[in-house]
């Protein structure tokens, strides 16, 4: 039974149709004015349709954020101003920190399912906004693992607890916010107990439907949870989905495009830093 100090649904966001690269069809839940603070967008990338996806995303820039992708099934190419090539697969992870300037490109790869994958945006905290650009992979096999009772917890960042105690940490212990990150897989009647008290706990869902103190999410949405200790999940037919955990910084946002700053100013002069050539110092 839910007690005191369970999270419980306090705002249910749906993901929505988008486009973004070149012509890649996704679906995404994004609040720049921040309400997910420190998180600020969720793409979701799934289809079995090639044309869907295939022209992936052409070299672009960032500034200001950190960008987490994680695939599912299928792959991703990544190359950057700085001289980094990697593929990631099924399981794996590239984490960008994106600081002052990057310019980079992901390119699509398929299985026999086609490409299934998510990324996630976090805002910098304004101090590190202008930090030097940095990137990683992390490989599946680096990933810890929680086994429950009908359940899976593979933490990619962040501490997470079981109420048993049990405890683990990802291996990307650098996510902005004091940002974590989780792929949760419940089994049919399959259920998760977790002791976390950020102050930020999202849960997207993206299979199946899952119950949050006997509130349901369905796939397609996400859930911004209450203030509490602890999170009880439950799924009568199976589910999936991601949990998100951090400290907001509580600082303006401004956004434009792939750029979040602090000011309207701070914008104008990334946008003519990129113009000129500078942009990545």
């Amino acid at each position: 039974m839910p007690t005191s100090s369970s999270r419980r649904v306090e705002r249910l966001l749906k993901s929505h149709p988008s486009q973004d690269g070149d012509g890649v069809k996704i679906r995404r839940i994004h609040d720049f004015g921040g309400g997910l603070d420190p998180f600020l967008m969720l793409d979701e990338l799934g289809s079995d349709q090639p044309d869907d996806y295939i022209g992936g995303f052409p070299p672009h820039p960032h500034r200001g954020i950190q960008t987490l992708t994680y695939v599912i099934h299928g792959g991703l190419t990544h190359e950057d101003h700085m001289g980094h090539t990697s593929t990631i697969g099924a399981g794996d992870a590239q984490w960008m920190h994106t600081g002052r300037g990057i310019i980079h490109s992901e390119m699509p790869l398929t299985d026999s399912q086609g490409l299934h994958a998510f990324q996630l945006w976090l805002n910098l905290a304004a101090k590190d906004k202008l930090s030097p650009a940095t990137y990683r992979d992390v490989r599946a096999h680096e990933m810890s693992t929680l086994v429950a009772e009908g359940a899976r917890l593979v933490a990619l960042g962040g501490d997470w607890q079981l109420q048993d105690g049990t405890a683990i940490s990802g291996p990307l212990d650098a996510l902005a916010g004091h940002g974590a990150v989780a792929h949760v897989t419940l089994e049919e009647r399959g259920t998760l107990d977790l002791v976390n008290a950020a102050p930020t706990l999202l849960l997207y869902v993206f299979a199946g439907e899952l119950t949050v103190s006997d509130q349901h999410i369905g796939r397609g949405q996400l859930a911004k949870l209450s203030a509490g200790d602890e999170l009880q999940l439950s799924s009568a037919p199976g589910a999936q989905a991601l949990i998100l955990a951090g400290t907001p910084h509580q600082e303006p946002i401004a956004h434009y495009g792939p750029f979040v700053m602090n000011t309207h100013a701070e914008l104008e002069q990334t946008l003519a830093e990129y113009r000129d050539g500078t942009l990545t110092g």
